[in-house]
């Protein structure tokens, strides 16, 4: 089931099913995130809390997967979004654009699960201590070039 959460301002699309919540990278999430790195820390930890008590609400079970864990896969699809969107604005080749573009279409769906059903469950887990690090290596304002459209 799709859910639209209103978060400082934003509607934030993201989809929850069993074991699975999937987070989509758009300009309203890219503009959730702007700021330094306390106030995206902050807003990542609110997003996260937020989906994961309406995954509880619905499942009637917490979603196993841990904040850090969460907030790092978030972040890194985002990023590679940002990079790609980027990439292609600069590189003017279109068989390499189009490799990216296809690239591009899996950054934009985050999709996070549980272990069960997420096989790259452990990479998050292994990232999630240096949540802080990636989340300073964000740019405090994504879509300042206008690289993202929707």
């Amino acid at each position: 089931m799709d859910k639209i959460y209103e978060l400082k301002g934003h509607h934030i699309k993201v989809g929850i099913e069993h074991k699975l919540i999937r987070v989509y990278s758009d300009v309203q999430l890219w503009a959730y995130l702007e700021g330094n790195s306390s106030i995206r820390l902050m807003r990542f930890e609110l997003l996260v809390n937020t989906i994961k008590a309406d995954y509880e609400q619905h499942f009637n079970k917490a979603l196993a997967i841990s904040n850090a864990s969460l907030i790092v896969e978030i972040l890194v699809h985002v990023y590679c979004d940002y990079l790609g969107l980027s990439f292609n604005r600069i590189v003017k080749i279109k068989w390499i654009q189009a490799i990216v573009k296809k690239l591009l279409q899996r950054a934009e769906v985050v999709d996070c699960g549980e272990r069960s059903v997420d096989s790259n469950r452990w990479v998050w887990d292994l990232l999630a201590g240096s949540q802080s690090l990636f989340i300073s290596i964000l740019p405090g304002k994504l879509n300042a070039k206008n690289i993202k459209y929707h």
